[in-house]
C-alpha cells in the first residue's frame, strides 16, 4: 500500500512538471503576426505653411493732450465712430505758478505802457490837429500806441491760455483734444479726473484716445526661414480666427520682411497681408489668427500614406506583397507631401499591395 502511494505521488509530480513546462512553452511562443496591406490611391495633395499672428488696423493713431492738467470731460468712448476734427476730451489746466506769475506781471506792465501810450497819443493828436507838429512826428506816437495795444492784447491772451488753456479772443483752445483722423475709438485709457501730461520734445505725453479705421485691417505674423523662400507677394492667405467659427476670410500677402529675427531659437520673418473683409462680418483689433498659405498643390495624383514608406541611405522604399504575408522592398520615387500623404512619381501602380505601418 505504501509503494502504491509513493508511485502515485511521483506520477503526480512528474505530470505537474510536464504540464507547467508545456504551459510556459506555449506562453513563450509568439503567434504569427498578420500585417495589414493597403493599396496606393488617387488624391489631391496640398502643401501648406501656417503663420501665427494677429489682426490689427493698418493705421492706429494715438491722440494726445497738448497741455498738462486734469481730464475735465470726455466726449467719446471705446466703440464710437468719430470724424476728423471731432472733440474727444477737454482738459482742465492746473497752471504753473511761475508761468502764471510771469503772465500776470507781463499784463500789468502792458496795461501801464498802453495807458501811457494812449495818453501821449491823444495829446499829440490835438497838437497835430492844430498843426503844431508835423504828420511825421504824429505818426511816430500813433505807431507806438498801436504797438502797446497789441502787446496788451497778447498779454491778456497769454494769461488766459495759461489759466484756462483757451483764448476766445485769439480763437485758440489748446486744452481741447481733437481727433486727427476718422475711424473707431479703440481705447480711451484715461478717465474723467485723471491727470495727464502734455506731449512735447521730451516725453510722449498721455494718450487720451486711440483711433483706427476698422475697415482697413491687416494680418501681421511670422514665417519660419525654411518656408519664407517659397512666399511671393500677392499670394492668398486663408485666415483661421480662433474667436470666430467661420471660414472664408482671406488676405493678400503684401509684405515679406527682408530681415529675420530670432524667436524661440529659430529665425522668423515678419509678413503682412491685407485682410479682405466680408461685408457681413466685424473683426476686432487684436484677434489672434493663423494664416494658411498654399505653397504647392497637386490634383488627382497617385499617393500612399507617408508613414508606409521607408527611407534608407537617401533612398525611398516600400514593402510590396509578393505572396501571402511575404514582402520585399521596392525603391520608389516620391514627390509632393502634405505631411500625411505623399505623391508617387514612379515605382508603384494602384494595383500594388504594400505593407502598412
Amino acid at each position: 500500500m505504501k509503494k502504491v502511494f509513493i508511485f502515485l505521488l511521483v506520477t503526480t509530480l512528474i505530470l505537474s512538471f510536464i504540464g507547467t513546462g508545456y504551459f510556459l512553452y506555449l506562453k513563450a511562443v509568439k503567434p504569427a503576426e498578420i500585417h495589414k496591406v493597403v493599396q496606393p490611391f488617387y488624391t489631391d495633395i496640398t502643401r501648406k505653411t501656417v503663420a501665427s499672428g494677429t489682426i490689427t488696423p493698418r493705421k492706429e493713431i494715438d491722440m494726445k493732450s497738448q497741455v498738462s492738467g486734469v481730464v475735465e470731460k470726455l466726449y467719446a468712448q471705446p466703440g464710437d465712430q468719430v470724424k476728423s476734427g471731432q472733440i474727444l476730451a477737454r482738459i482742465k489746466i492746473i497752471p504753473d505758478v511761475v508761468m502764471l506769475n510771469n503772465a500776470e506781471m507781463r499784463l500789468k506792465a502792458a496795461v501801464i505802457n498802453f495807458t501811457n501810450a494812449e495818453k501821449e497819443y491823444q495829446r499829440q493828436k490835438l497838437l497835430f490837429d492844430d498843426k503844431v507838429i508835423s504828420e511825421q512826428d504824429f505818426l511816430r506816437f500813433f505807431l507806438d500806441y498801436q504797438l502797446q495795444q497789441q502787446e496788451l492784447e497778447a498779454a491778456e491772451n497769454n494769461l488766459e491760455l495759461i489759466r484756462e488753456g483757451a483764448s476766445l479772443k485769439a480763437g485758440t483752445a489748446s486744452n481741447v483734444v481733437i481727433s486727427t483722423a476718422s475711424g473707431m475709438v479703440l481705447d480711451m485709457p484715461v478717465k474723467e479726473g485723471s491727470f495727464v501730461i502734455e506731449s512735447n520734445t521730451f516725453n510722449e505725453g498721455t494718450t487720451i484716445a486711440t483711433v483706427a479705421d476698422m475697415g482697413d485691417l491687416i494680418f501681421e505674423g511670422n514665417v519660419d526661414e525654411s518656408e519664407v523662400g517659397k512666399l511671393l507677394e500677392g499670394m492668398t492667405l486663408n485666415l483661421i480666427i480662433g474667436a470666430l467659427d467661420r471660414e472664408g476670410i482671406t488676405a493678400e500677402l503684401e509684405y515679406i520682411s527682408p530681415k529675420g529675427v530670432e524667436l524661440e531659437g529659430s529665425i522668423q520673418f515678419e509678413i503682412r497681408a491685407a485682410v479682405q473683409l466680408p461685408d457681413d462680418i466685424f473683426l476686432r483689433a487684436g484677434y489672434s489668427a493663423n494664416a494658411e498659405i498654399i505653397l504647392d498643390q497637386r490634383q488627382n495624383v497617385l499617393a500612399v500614406n507617408e508613414s508606409d514608406i521607408i527611407t534608407d541611405k537617401g533612398k525611398v522604399f516600400v514593402e510590396i506583397e509578393k505572396g501571402y504575408q511575404q514582402f520585399s522592398r521596392k525603391e520608389i520615387k516620391t514627390g509632393l507631401s502634405d505631411g500625411i500623404n505623399i505623391e508617387i512619381l514612379d515605382g508603384l501602380i494602384d494595383a500594388d499591395k504594400i505593407k502598412s505601418r
